[in-house]
Formats: C-alpha cells, sequence, structure tokens
C-alpha cells in the first residue's frame, strides 16, 4: 500500500481564493477592507518571516495588515495598552500577537487581554471555553486546518476512532475538541502515555502534534489510517545541511497509511490560509453582515 498524499498547499492555495473573493463582498458591503493587526515583540528571526509571510497573505487577499514592531525590551504594560488600542480600533478586524513572547512578559496575560472577538488565534480562554461546549467561536488555525484536510479526505467522521498525539492549548487539546464534535471517539496521548505504539495502532486518523521528529514510526500505523503531521523539526540532513521533519516517519508510514500528510506541503499552509479566514469571519460577524462560514 502506497499512502494518498495530503496536498495541504493546493487545499490552502484553494481556501484562500475563497477568501479573496469573500473579503472583496466584505469590501463592498461594508465600506471597507477586513483588517488583521499583528504585533511582533523583539526580532527573533523566525517570528520576523513568518510575520512578513502572514502580512503578504493578507494584503494578498484583500485585507489590510497592520504591522506592529516593538523592541525586545517592551515593558508587559507597554504591550498591553498596545493590544487595548487594538481592541478599540474599528477597523482592526484581528489581532494576533506573535509568540514567543521575551521571558520578562506573561503570555496568557497578553492573549487574555485580546478582545475574544479579534482573537484570531483562538487561544483566548473565552474561545477556549465556547469551543468545549460547542458555542460559535474563534478556533485555532492549525486545528481548524487539520480539520478541513480531514473533512475533505474522508467526508463525514462519525465513529471514527481518533488519536492525537500532544496536549498544547495550541494544537492538541483543541483538536481533540473538534474531533469530538465531529463524532469521532477521541484519544489524547503524550509523553507519559504508556504503551503508545499500541494505542496509535487503534486509530483511524492519526494527529501528530507533539514536536519530536520522527516519533510515530511507521508498524504503529494502523493500515489505511489517515495521517496528520502538525510536527515540523528542523534536524541535520546529508552535507550538514538542515532539513524539515514531521513527528510521523513519512518514508515508513506511507508505505501503511491510507492517506497523509507531508512536511513541509501539509498542515503548515493551512495554518495561515485558516489565520484569514477567521480574521475575515471576525470582520463580518462585527459587521453583522452574513457570511456562509462552512462554506469557506
Amino acid at each position: 500500500m502506497t499512502a494518498a498524499l495530503i496536498d495541504g498547499k493546493a487545499f490552502a492555495g484553494r481556501l484562500r481564493h475563497r477568501i479573496g473573493e469573500a473579503a472583496a463582498r466584505f469590501e463592498r458591503e461594508a465600506g471597507r477592507k477586513a483588517g488583521l493587526a499583528v504585533v511582533l515583540v523583539g526580532e527573533d528571526p523566525a517570528s520576523e518571516v513568518y510575520v512578513r509571510s502572514k502580512a503578504r497573505a493578507t494584503m494578498e487577499a484583500g485585507m489590510d495588515s497592520f504591522e506592529f514592531k516593538l523592541p525586545a525590551d517592551t515593558s508587559p504594560q507597554k504591550l498591553l495598552d498596545t493590544i487595548h488600542a487594538l481592541n478599540a480600533q474599528p477597523n482592526v478586524d484581528g489581532i494576533l500577537v506573535q509568540l514567543p513572547l521575551p521571558d520578562h512578559i506573561d503570555e496568557d496575560e497578553v492573549i487574555e487581554a485580546i478582545d475574544p472577538g479579534k482573537d484570531v488565534d483562538g487561544f483566548n480562554v473565552i474561545n477556549a471555553g465556547r469551543l468545549a461546549v460547542g458555542q460559535p467561536g474563534l478556533v485555532p488555525c492549525t486545528p481548524l486546518g487539520c480539520m478541513m484536510l480531514l473533512k475533505d479526505r474522508l467526508g463525514e467522521l462519525d465513529g471514527l476512532e481518533a488519536v492525537v498525539i500532544g496536549r498544547s492549548n495550541i494544537v492538541g487539546r483543541p483538536m481533540a475538541q473538534l474531533l469530538v464534535d465531529a463524532n469521532c471517539t477521541v484519544t489524547i496521548a503524550h509523553s507519559r502515555t504508556r504503551e503508545l505504539p499500541e494505542v496509535v495502532r487503534r486509530a483511524d486518523i492519526v494527529v501528530a502534534a507533539i514536536g519530536r521528529p520522527h516519533l510515530v514510526q511507521g508498524e504503529w500505523i494502523k493500515p489505511g489510517a489517515t495521517v496528520i503531521d502538525v510536527g515540523i523539526n528542523r534536524i541535520e540532513g546529508e552535507g550538514g545541511k538542515r532539513r524539515l521533519v514531521g513527528d510521523v516517519d513519512f518514508d515508513a508510514a506511507s508505505k501503511v497509511a491510507g492517506a497523509i500528510t507531508p512536511v513541509p506541503g501539509g498542515v503548515g499552509p493551512m495554518t495561515i490560509a485558516c489565520l484569514l479566514r477567521n480574521a475575515l469571519v471576525s470582520a463580518y460577524r462585527r459587521e453583522n453582515l452574513q457570511l456562509a462560514e462552512e462554506a469557506l
């Protein structure tokens, strides 16, 4: 068996096209563009590259991009003041504070300062709570993208057994909740899980999001299972060159699975596309305009 490749890059491209069409309609109906603000504290090179890519994608989708770059020694109060100002700004529909933050700043306090209606990362406890009880809110981008890929591949997920490896608030926990809402039977596995290979081997759906390169081996995978690899790990390859790999041993798993996402080119492109989606959903909700969110 050779697994079908789940092309997240291609899916994300189609999603961004639909977002662009909906953004143009929003501009016509609201008389302004939807706006996404990104706040970067410090000069971490990887974060700077990511922020630039978000800004470029936002503008390509026909939305306004607002960037706020603050020095690494910015005080917690200065950052909170910036967020409060963006909360009050009517042409800003989404606020994203690029993580990680410098050690002297409490990330939880910053996330909770963001207006839940503008929390496009979906990390605020209000949005986490709404997800937990099945109420409308803004869903974290990476799990949302994973669910889109799963539904596109499998259709209805009713009754399938799913294992999520990883329990972070950013991916693991919200991913598990989304799978529960889709009527899956869900196990959250983690570094303390006993007999992890046996747990994974039961699953029709495996979502690996634990941040350990090639943790999940091919023999762990149930034949025909769908594997979503969220991991992004840099390891040393041939000639000393560093390369990206996932949490799943792709070569081995692809000989057993029914379908699998590659790294790179799988989940990664979906994260930015879903960020744009969340910003646009927020804009429509704030202007009380109708949007068929399920069509995005």
